[in-house]
């Protein structure tokens, strides 16, 4: 392969900075759900890899937080020994600083370690904040828009 077809060398670089952007729609609770299954870090104790899925739910207030940022921000964890539960909640604590959302929540899937699957939710809740009632619209499958 010839230099060209490769493109250049790459310049993103991990970064524990987070960006925020205005909310388009502060006037309403919106749901933003983001899923990011490439989270990386290191066993604190062995230094082998550990990998999940991050889903996060946040209902923002006057900022959201951009997501480039948080990408470069979830690779910076990849070299760094973290246990579990300090790594969900440093993550967490991080976002909700920058973005003082209503609402938000960090749940991570860790991969099987030893025979053990993993599971650390924390969540945010902006002090006064109460959630709009949900309204259920479950009455209609997810596959249902075709003809049999």
């Amino acid at each position: 392969m010839n230099q060209n077809s490769l493109g250049g060398k790459p310049t993103a670089q991990p970064s524990k900075s987070l960006e925020v952007f205005e909310n388009p729609n502060p006037q309403r609770d919106i749901h933003i759900h983001m899923q990011i299954p490439e989270f990386t870090c290191l066993c604190p104790k062995t230094g082998q890899p550990d990998f999940a899925t991050l889903y996060l739910d946040y209902i923002p207030d006057s900022h959201c937080v951009e997501l480039k940022s948080l990408k470069l921000y979830i690779w910076s964890f990849r070299d760094e020994g973290c246990f579990h539960e300090a790594v969900t909640n440093s993550i967490l604590d991080d976002l909700v600083k920058v973005t003082d959302p209503r609402f938000m929540r960090l749940t991570a899937k860790f991969f099987v370690r030893g025979g053990v699957f993993t599971n650390v939710i924390a969540e945010h809740r902006k002090k006064g904040w109460e959630p709009q009632q949900r309204i259920d619209l479950s009455q209609f499958d997810a596959d249902t828009n075709y003809r049999d």
